[in-house]
């Protein structure tokens, strides 16, 4: 085949997304305003009904967004720390965490002073979707009285199996003591969360799962309603982008105020200033106050406005990605590649990533592959290497030996809405190739 140019994953803008940019910047609002807003309501709708084209004025969208349990941010990884402070959670915690993500999952937990405990991943992942997922025994062996989250990760758009992490905090909820609250606003909030909660937070890493799915105590949901907390990443290489960005939302808690927690979701993320610049735009509404001295991580209107547009394009990119994962399905079966199963009768996945490991072969080969792959055109990625074998985590991954055989022999082939058929038939061929070179 002739040879082509196939990215890993460009972002995927039209002229629509242009347009409602060049409006936010024609209206002289482009800071947090109506766009963010808006599309705090759309997501909350979709994330409550999977339909991206509720009419947010009508009286459907009112019920909704009376709830209004979705804030957007500057990334997923203030959506995850803002969760986490909300929690309550700091020095002298623990927060478990699967040794198999990026990051943020981990450096959140850092932020706010917790202690992270990793959980190594089942062997070759989960059975049914092989997505490497938590060692859920060695998760449960692994809570203590210090444990206050389990940090779950959808990794690509594979949704977790959140009824057994549910069970497992009920399970050990005797273990769990809430805090206290030290008499601030934020502690006494706190406090009454860690109370109505009763148990272990299930906290859901969402940054590749929006529009995501699974059943759920007898119910199909989608990711954000599902765990307790949950953040959302829009950066640039996402399904949906905002450029950066992202979004925190939370179920409701029994005796827990939506409105309350969306307001100190909003002080936390501005400076602790009592209004935002909407609210101050009121007549002789120039004062505020400083509740406390906390962070600045909210989203712009600029960034919600490609968000909106992308948001009433996004059925479309998720229906191609599942084409795309159909034909890479059908060429890695051929060639006896172990790869994700995006698709359940349980789950259906936001087809972030398109994992596929190559048995037998070790890391030197696989980089090999990955640069044969790439001398034709094709960029390929790894998705991701064990935290634990990162300086900053130890840099010892031995305790955690499923992890680091999943890793060595894994390739990330390009998965995003921008490949047509033929570059997708090249991935495959070149794949083919490369192996039958290499191996």
């Amino acid at each position: 085949m002739e040879k082509r140019r196939i990215p890993f994953s460009p972002p995927d803008l039209t002229e629509l997304e242009i347009a409602e940019v060049a409006e936010t910047l024609r209206s002289g609002w482009i800071t947090t305003g109506p766009r963010t807003k808006l599309l705090e309501r759309r997501l909350c709708a979709y994330i409550e009904t999977g339909n991206t084209d509720v009419d947010c004025s009508s009286a459907e969208a009112a019920a909704i967004n009376e709830t209004q349990r979705v804030v957007c941010l500057n990334s997923a990884t203030a959506a995850e720390e803002l969760n986490l402070r909300v929690l309550g959670i700091g020095p002298g915690d623990e927060v478990l965490v699967p040794a198999y993500t990026y990051t943020a999952t981990a450096s959140a937990v850092v932020h706010c002073g917790a202690k992270v405990r990793f959980i190594d991943i089942q062997k070759d992942g989960d059975p049914t979707t092989h997505m490497p997922e938590m060692d859920y025994p060695a998760l449960e062996e692994a809570i203590t009285p210090r444990t206050k989250a389990i940090v779950a990760v959808d990794l690509g758009g594979i949704v977790c199996d959140y009824d057994r992490l549910f069970e497992i905090a009920e399970r050990k909820k005797a273990m769990f003591t809430p805090k206290q609250s030290d008499g601030s606003a934020l502690g006494d909030l706190s406090a009454r969360i860690q109370k109505s909660i009763g148990r272990v937070a299930v906290v859901a890493d969402c940054a590749h799962s929006l529009g995501a799915s699974r059943i759920f105590s007898g119910t199909r949901k989608y990711c954000g309603a599902i765990a307790d907390f949950s953040s959302f990443s829009f950066h640039a290489v996402k399904n949906l982008t905002t450029a950066e960005g992202g979004a925190a939302s939370w179920r409701h808690l029994s005796g827990i105020e939506d409105a309350e927690l969306y307001r100190m979701y909003q002080l936390l993320s501005l400076h602790g200033q009592s209004k935002d610049a909407l609210a101050k735009t009121k007549l002789g509404a120039w004062e505020y106050d400083i509740l406390g001295p906390w962070y600045k991580c909210n989203m712009t209107d600029i960034m919600a406005a490609i968000g909106l547009r992308q948001l009433d394009r996004y059925p479309a990119l998720l229906a191609r990605r599942r084409e795309i994962i159909a034909k890479y399905d059908r060429v890695c079966d051929r060639l006896h590649l172990r790869h994700l199963a995006h698709h359940t009768a349980q789950m259906h996945s936001s087809g972030h990533l398109y994992l596929m490991r190559i048995p037998g072969i070790d890391e030197a080969m696989r980089n090999r592959i990955i640069e044969k792959m790439a001398e034709q055109g094709v960029a390929t990625n790894v998705h991701y290497k064990p935290l634990p074998m990162m300086s900053a985590y130890g840099k010892d991954v031995s305790a955690f030996p499923n992890s680091y055989d999943y890793y060595r022999n894994l390739i990330s082939l390009p998965l995003h809405t921008l490949l047509s058929d033929e570059d997708v038939d090249y991935v495959c061929f070149v794949l083919d190739a490369v192996l039958k070179e290499v191996l």
